[in-house]
């Protein structure tokens, strides 16, 4: 079509560019992705096992018109260094760690969290360590009590959490498997069309890599400190309060709505908004939670 016709059929406003990004933050290489004004209030996404940053790769550009979104990857997941276990204590405290002294950085001197599965260790450390930092929470998919939890997950894990060997070992590196993989972003998904293989294709090519094995099993290891931890973070929700919009896929098979009621209990102004989806409930109600996810951040105080 002639130029001045093609001007005039583009969009108003073009997404967001996502940008990809490395910075050193104790001596690892922590990549990151970026976009949205340099200036604006920052949201900072934590992902989940056994994804990276790659999981918010279509959640970014739809909330940077007017927000800095920054999605960082652990060590040892995504394009982050993996240090051997003898280089680095692959620990859910050590990872929270790293993603503090990423937030330093980077010049996130505050930040909305949003946070999934593992996000939600890491994101609840980071919480009660800096309270005032954190102006508010996106919660997908994360737990902070016993009862959020599917039994038969718990079943799986706690031999493992009490006596380790190649025994009880062996059911936990069950997760690492390209059908568990699958398992993950598949079971209880409604929208199968909209589910892309190149997600979990994606995620399993980062756990094949030599030695990340071991990494992963030492961290499914450590979560048994996370459980240690729910009553500091259930103290931490109850005292301060803070501003929570939760976006949950309730078809999850790890974590129940039990968790959901948890922290609906303990925040009784959190807003809710359950999904007919599962773990991975971007992948399949990107539109829904990016828009409840905007609208809960344009509600936030100015200047947060």
């Amino acid at each position: 079509m002639p130029l001045p016709e093609a001007v005039a059929a583009a969009p108003a406003v073009a997404a967001a560019k996502v940008l990809s990004k490395t910075v050193k933050v104790n001596g690892l290489d922590i990549a990151y992705r970026e976009a949205g004004p340099k200036d604006g209030p920052v949201v900072l996404l934590l992902h989940g096992f056994p994804s990276s940053s790659h999981m918010f790769r279509n959640l970014i550009p739809q909330l940077a018109s007017n927000y800095r979104v920054i999605a960082p990857d652990y060590p040892g997941f995504g394009n982050s260094s993996a240090p051997s276990l003898r280089e680095f204590p692959y620990t859910f405290a050590a990872l929270a760690d790293i993603v503090d002294g990423f937030t330093d950085a980077v010049g996130a001197k505050s930040y909305v969290l949003f946070m999934q599965d593992y996000g939600g260790p890491i994101g609840f450390r980071l919480a009660i360590k800096h309270p005032d930092k954190v102006k508010a929470l996106i919660i997908q998919n994360a737990v902070a009590n016993v009862d959020g939890w599917n039994p038969d997950v718990v079943k799986q894990f706690a031999p493992f959490w009490q006596k380790r060997n190649s025994e009880t070992e062996a059911p936990v590196r069950a997760m690492l498997t390209p059908e568990t993989t699958k398992f993950q972003y598949v079971h209880g998904s409604t929208r199968a069309e909209r589910l892309s293989p190149d997600a979990w294709i994606h995620d399993q090519a980062n756990l094949d890599r030599p030695g990340n094995a071991e990494l992963q099993v030492e961290m499914l290891f450590n979560y048994q400190d996370n459980v240690a931890q729910y009553p500091a973070w259930q103290e931490y929700l109850k005292r301060r309060q803070p501003k929570t919009l939760i976006v949950w896929g309730k078809n999850d098979p790890f974590f129940r709505l039990e968790g959901v009621e948890f922290f609906k209990a303990q925040l009784p102004k959190a807003e809710v908004h359950l999904y007919d989806a599962g773990h991975f409930a971007l992948e399949t109600h990107l539109d829904e939670i990016a828009s409840a996810s905007l609208d809960f951040l344009n509600r936030l105080p100015k200047g947060n």
